[in-house]
């Protein structure tokens, strides 16, 4: 039983690690521990004992329970608990989001163990494959996957002060509160400079060279969209530039890509980066989006256009932005190098140059965006 604890609280913690939930070497200790005192093989055992113990507060649940449902995929019922169960599993009914159901009465502990191992590696074994090579069945586990991602992005320190508990002396405050109480000294006022989350730019390239992993980089992009209290902006670019910021804004992702769909008139055309950056400068990035932003571009670099112009833009978009990340899915390939003339033109104004092509590729790019890691160019 040790064993099956600590192969699901394993895969479970990695999971909500990717999607920007800090676990931790002592949580997931915890984790494993609590499930080994309870039943591995059930779903809402392994349930409970991952919220208790990964979860650090009441507004990580919301989280928690997508990355649950990602993790445990396969064909099992889902439901939400409406309040805690007992210890020991019991069957409830479906209809709504949540940890997944038992099986049918009847259904044996060995096959219990099995459907779980099953559902809980599926994810697993998904996770370094490309996109362009999945089935249909294997690209809707990841887009179970990309549902439950998180993309907190970088903070900033805000120039602003806010009241705080612990902090330096807010002498205006606190000359204020002296005039009120009549010069009688109670507690000195203290301010803080807060942190903000940067906005974030995305660029999604839809040319034809690029359609193997446009549904995948899309869903990417909404799940960056959910930020709360930070901006993030989204781009089409091929043969056009098109801002799908308002089509991405629906909590749906379905909806917001169909959305998107419409929106976008240029799909599996050709690729103008110099030109379509260029216009996304003038129009957008010069009068404030992308200014101290972190800037993403998710393309394979392909330039019908002259690539001296892209490295102009570039240049430009150095200045401006706080940081710039490039993913490009063809730099998975094995002996793979920046030879084509825009990626080569690109990459000296390139802070991050990352993979775009699997699901732990698009993981391992928002924890670059997040700042929590850097890849370099």
């Amino acid at each position: 039983m040790a064993a099956d604890a600590v192969t699901v609280m394993v895969a479970l913690s990695r999971a909500l690690e990717a999607a920007g939930l800090p676990t931790g070497p002592d949580r997931s200790v915890e984790a494993v521990r609590a499930l080994a005192e309870l039943d591995p093989t059930s779903r809402d055992d392994v349930y409970w004992a991952g919220r208790l113990t990964l979860c650090h507060a009441p507004d990580h649940f919301p989280r928690y329970d997508r990355v649950f449902a990602a993790v445990f995929s396969g064909d099992l019922v889902r439901t939400r608990p409406r309040t805690r169960p007992p210890l020991r599993a019991v069957p409830v009914s479906s209809g709504e989001d949540g940890p997944d159901a038992l099986p049918e009465e009847g259904a044996t502990g060995d096959e219990d163990v099995r459907v779980l191992r099953a559902s809980a590696s599926r994810v697993e074994l998904l996770r370094h494959r490309d996109v362009a090579t999945l089935s249909v069945e294997e690209r809707r586990v990841l887009r179970e996957a990309l549902s439950a991602l998180s993309l907190p992005g970088q903070t900033r320190q805000s120039r602003r002060f806010q009241p705080a508990a612990r902090g330096t002396v807010d002498a205006r405050r606190t000359a204020r509160d002296l005039l009120r109480d009549g010069g009688e000294v109670a507690v000195l006022a203290r301010h803080r400079h807060p942190t903000r989350p940067r906005p974030v730019v995305i660029l999604v390239d839809v040319s034809g060279s690029m359609s193997p992993y446009g549904e995948a980089l899309l869903r990417f992009a909404h799940a960056a969209g959910r930020r709360r209290g930070a901006r993030t902006e989204v781009f089409t670019i091929g043969t056009r530039l098109t801002r799908v910021t308002k089509e991405m804004a629906s909590p749906d992702v379905e909806a917001a890509l169909t959305a998107v769909s419409a929106a976008v008139p240029d799909w599996s055309g050709g690729t103008r980066l110099g030109e379509l950056l260029r216009d996304f400068l003038d129009q957008w990035g010069q009068r404030g989006t992308a200014r101290g932003a972190v800037v993403v571009l998710l393309s394979d670099g392909w330039e019908r256009g002259d690539a001296s112009l892209l490295g102009e833009q570039m240049a430009r978009l150095s200045r401006l932005a706080r940081r710039v990340v490039w993913a490009n899915p063809r730099k998975a390939v094995p002996g793979y190098a920046p030879l084509a003339a825009g990626m080569a033109a690109a990459l000296p104004y390139i802070d991050d140059f990352v993979e775009g092509h699997s699901l732990g590729a698009l993981e391992r790019l928002a924890q670059v965006v997040a700042g929590q890691v850097r890849a370099g160019a």
